[in-house]
């Protein structure tokens, strides 16, 4: 099974918990139906069969931690996911807070 060679020590005991498989459960957009509401995807298994294996990424559960913050996570503050799951999850995080209301405009432009 591959590791990531910089940073096993933190990415492995994330991997074990999650059981080797993509933590996400619908965050990014897919609700997952074929793997019971989590996604399928597994580390070092193919996506597809015209994709190359996944590999598994440790990263902060709340898409939008800044990389300073998330650098210096432990790993019980870390999750298991697939690039397309992380990717997606990420985008939807920041178009979600590009469109949130401001709280500093009070409410200028309610009728």
């Amino acid at each position: 099974m591959s590791e990531p060679i910089v940073y096993a020590d933190t990415w492995r005991p994330v991997m074990e918990a999650a059981g080797y498989r993509c933590q996400c459960t619908g965050q990014c957009g897919n609700p997952h139906t074929k793997g019971g509401g989590r996604c399928p995807r597994e580390h070092d298994h193919h996506a597809s069969k015209h994709r190359g294996p996944v590999h598994l990424i440790a990263a902060p559960a709340d898409p939008l931690t800044p990389a300073r913050v998330a650098a210096g996570l432990p790993a019980a503050g870390l999750q298991a996911w697939c690039p397309d799951c992380q990717d997606a999850t990420r985008r939807a995080a920041q178009r979600a807070a590009r469109t949130a209301a401001d709280p500093a405009q009070g409410g200028l432009f309610d009728l």
